[in-house]
């Protein structure tokens, strides 16, 4: 399926040091890419620095570049979710507004997307640029998923992914919010609806500045909560 229109998002909090760049840079790859129409929406998560100025200043230089506001701190989940039921096209690109990721791999997922018909087109670290700490928590953690639900994926957290608006219309309403449990959320509820998924790999960078806020023990308490309870629903 060739795909004319898509929409961009981008997940922020207490990035001021890094949104312009990680923005600018995916506008220039979407000029290049000659699509019939995009959009890039940054979504604030009630952030307590400048990173509302920042994208207001974008969004006044360019029409297509959209915000939206939480106006208090509400979660990676909910701004997953934020920027997924928004979008306005129907093919929808995420990743993460730390400038980790490089944009102009989303060629590549354009690409697999158009050779193999995949629903949901979803990154894998070729190198993680983290802690043992945190990769080792997040293998335990897809290996749970995997036991659970019987989800294998290379890496349900990678925050780079290229989805079909059909999927986010079909499947049940995403819940998680305070918690990283989302994403996994997301990848369970497309595979139970049968929609296909594809993997491929991405270049991850060590983060320039600001700070993760990802793994904090009230993050990671919600997440196993959000798990134990979709469980216990789809049992």
């Amino acid at each position: 399926m060739e795909i004319s229109r898509l929409s961009v998002f981008f997940p922020a909090y207490n990035e001021e040091a890094n949104i312009k760049n990680t923005v600018l840079k995916a506008k220039e790859v979407l000029d290049k890419l000659r699509l019939k129409d995009w959009e890039i929406l940054i979504i604030n998560d009630g952030s307590k620095d400048n990173t509302l100025k920042v994208a207001q200043s974008l969004s006044k230089s360019d029409f297509r570049i959209k915000i939206i506001n939480h106006e208090i701190n509400r979660g990676y989940g909910a701004s997953l979710k934020s920027g997924l039921y928004n979008s306005s096209f129907e093919w929808i690109a995420f990743t993460d507004s730390d400038g980790q990721f490089d944009f102009s791999e989303i060629i590549n997922f354009i690409e697999t997307e158009e050779k193999t018909n995949a629903d949901l087109v979803i990154g894998f670290y070729r190198k993680r640029q983290e802690t043992l700490f945190k990769i080792v928590t997040s293998k335990i953690w897809e290996a749970l998923v995997f036991v659970l639900f019987g989800l294998k994926v290379k890496d349900i957290d990678c925050g780079f992914k290229l989805i079909s608006r059909k999927v986010i219309e079909k499947i049940p309403p995403l819940e998680s919010e305070r918690g990283a449990f989302i994403s996994s959320e997301l990848l369970i509820k497309a595979k139970r609806a049968g929609f296909k998924i594809v993997e491929i790999p991405v270049s991850h960078y060590p983060r320039k500045a600001g700070k993760a806020t990802g793994r904090s023990i009230k993050v990671i308490v919600k997440s196993f909560s959000d798990l134990f309870k979709l469980w216990w629903k789809l049992r």
